[in-house]
C-alpha cells in the first residue's frame, strides 16, 4: 500500500511538472499493477499509460476494459541479491 501512495504522489508530481513546462526524470509509467496491468488511477487514465509506454516501445493489449503490458514477465527487474551473478561460489 505505501509503494502505491508514494508512486502516484511521483507520477502526480511529474505531470504537474510537465504541465508547467519543467521535466523530471520520474518514469512511473514503468510500474504496473500486478499481473502486468496498467495502472487505471495514474494521470490520465489507463489510456495515457497505454500511449507512455508504446511510445517506449512496449506492446500492450486489452483484457477486457484493463489493459496489460505483453510478455510483462521479461521486463520485471530482480533485485541484485536474487541475481545468478551476484551469488558467491562456496
Amino acid at each position: 500500500m505505501t509503494t502505491g501512495i508514494f508512486i502516484m504522489t511521483a507520477a502526480n508530481a511529474a505531470e504537474e511538472a510537465r504541465k508547467e513546462g519543467r521535466s523530471v526524470d520520474i518514469p512511473y509509467w514503468r510500474t504496473l499493477k500486478v499481473g502486468g496491468f496498467l495502472n487505471e488511477k495514474y494521470p490520465g487514465g489507463q489510456e495515457a499509460h497505454k500511449r507512455l509506454l508504446e511510445r517506449e516501445g512496449f506492446k500492450v493489449v486489452a483484457r477486457g476494459r484493463k489493459y496489460q503490458v505483453a510478455d510483462y514477465e521479461k521486463y520485471l527487474m530482480k533485485p541484485a541479491s536474487l541475481s545468478s551473478e551476484n551469488k558467491s561460489h562456496k
